[in-house]
């Protein structure tokens, strides 16, 4: 059965506002398909105080300013974005219906682009210091900031070893701060071998002073640093796609073919919800091909391909 979508409702429903929610309704406003981008707020992009690593930009760009640009092109070709959450998605016939800000939003296909959460550390001020570049939870997109600087990576389990490990690339002054139980830190030589100094001690005794983060160590000596990394992971927002039994990984994350479509017919994904690097340049770039699989579906079902 059809999903009943009558002309002027939206075709495509794109969950989620950050990089590659925007590229996916630009690209979908671009092959004339009626979309809507259900904006959530916030997404991770919006922490982004200044992106050295994004292409074509070598002077940086802050997230929000990134967010703003590609909203604004994706209103310029027709996508509608609406502020709100999606708070349940089911299926409808080949469709799914979205409920949003107190609606039923009927579709014909859904992207997924609801991202992930940071585990930040529990230090007071965390979210101003990570405005300030003061603590940061990108090495891949802001370790080359990070180059001969004393460095610190918090962590509570060996995830904190090879984020430390990733670091030496800019540094010889790489700390791991270590805030879990002894024994959940098993590679202990690697951090001897790569030269990497251990501070084992709670969370409690990390603090933020300043434009410096200081750590108390044993014996009483406190350490600082110029700026420190989060390596406590992040948690996948798929609790949409798992209520309609979409394969997740052993993280969370969805798993999706080359075309970005999951195991359930008509849904996508795009960017840091699916497996791989937490990126921008891959989540528009996922984006981009899930969208033009998703234009290609339509096309085939309205007997428009050859």
């Amino acid at each position: 059965m059809a999903v009943p979508v009558t002309s002027g409702d939206p075709e495509v429903l794109v969950i989620g506002a950050g990089p590659a929610g925007l590229t996916a309704a630009t690209y979908l406003a671009r092959f004339r398909r009626r979309v809507l981008v259900a904006d959530g707020d916030e997404p991770r992009a919006s922490w982004i105080p200044v992106s050295h690593n994004m292409p074509g930009f070598p002077d940086g760009i802050s997230g929000p300013h990134i967010l703003g640009r590609m909203r604004e092109q994706a209103r310029e070709f027709g996508a509608q974005i609406e502020t709100g959450r999606v708070e349940r998605l089911t299926h409808h016939g080949d469709g799914f219906i979205g409920r949003l800000n107190g609606r039923d939003v009927a579709v014909r296909a859904v992207l997924l682009a609801t991202g992930v959460v940071d585990r930040h550390p529990d230090l007071p001020g965390v979210e101003r210091a990570i405005q300030r570049s003061l603590v940061r939870i990108c090495p891949i997109c802001d370790g080359y900031e990070a180059v001969d600087k004393a460095v610190a990576v918090i962590g509570d389990n060996d995830r904190g070893v090879r984020e430390a490990a990733f670091l030496r690339t800019y540094s010889d002054r790489v700390t791991l701060i270590h805030t879990g139980p002894p024994g959940d830190l098993s590679d202990r030589e690697a951090l001897q071998r790569l030269g990497i100094a251990l501070v084992e001690t709670p969370i409690e005794n990390v603090g933020i002073e300043g434009d410096r983060v200081t750590a108390l160590g044993w014996g009483g000596r406190f350490q600082a640093f110029d700026l420190v990394y989060s390596a406590l992971g992040t948690a996948a927002n798929a609790t949409l796609a798992e209520a309609l039994n979409a394969d997740v990984d052993e993280d969370g994350r969805l798993r999706v073919n080359l075309h970005q479509a999951t195991s359930v017919p008509g849904l996508y994904a795009a960017g840091d919800v699916v497996r791989g690097l937490n990126q921008i340049a891959v989540a528009t770039a996922e984006a981009a091909v899930a969208a033009t699989d998703i234009h290609n579906r339509l096309r085939q079902a309205d007997g428009l391909m050859v």
